[in-house]
């Protein structure tokens, strides 16, 4: 997907075995719960993966679960309307275009804004085919104004 950069491989790994690890005290219940609380709080599924990880020692809940984090949220209506990845590269592009105003001939931020609201574009279109999206949903550079302030 990224065009520009082909070298790096640097993340984390993930844990190796599919089993829950043996360390861990807690039952899938009390975990589902914590998944839950967390959410009401106002945490997106990356911040409660985060949050297990570092406060709670559990490194991946589909182990523990059976399901991923994501579709316990849709279990229990809390899952974002709009998907974090995509909700992510929308706030990008809202903050690039605020930049672009005020900075007319970037011409290295335009083109990021292009690549940008291509793989927006990209995402969407896949969002839509599993789904995750109603087929009418389109990407506004306007209305992407309001819904990253409604967000915030």
């Amino acid at each position: 997907m990224n065009k520009r950069r082909e070298k790096g491989q640097s993340h984390s790994t993930r844990p190796a075995r599919p089993q829950p690890p043996p360390w861990l005290t807690f039952s899938p219940e009390e975990v589902e719960q914590i998944i839950v609380e967390l959410a009401k709080k106002g945490y997106g599924p990356s911040m409660i993966g985060v949050i297990l990880r570092d406060q709670f020692g559990i490194p991946l809940v589909k182990p523990i679960l059976g399901k991923k984090l994501s579709r316990v949220l849709e279990e229990h209506g809390l899952a974002p309307e709009i998907p974090e990845d995509l909700m992510n590269l929308i706030r990008k592009a809202v903050n690039l275009r605020r930049h672009l105003e005020e900075h007319p001939k970037d011409l290295h931020a335009k083109k990021g804004l292009l690549d940008l609201e291509s793989k927006i574009r990209r995402l969407v279109k896949y969002y839509k085919r599993v789904g995750k999206l109603p087929p009418d949903w389109e990407y506004d550079p306007e209305r992407a104004k309001l819904l990253v302030a409604g967000g915030r």
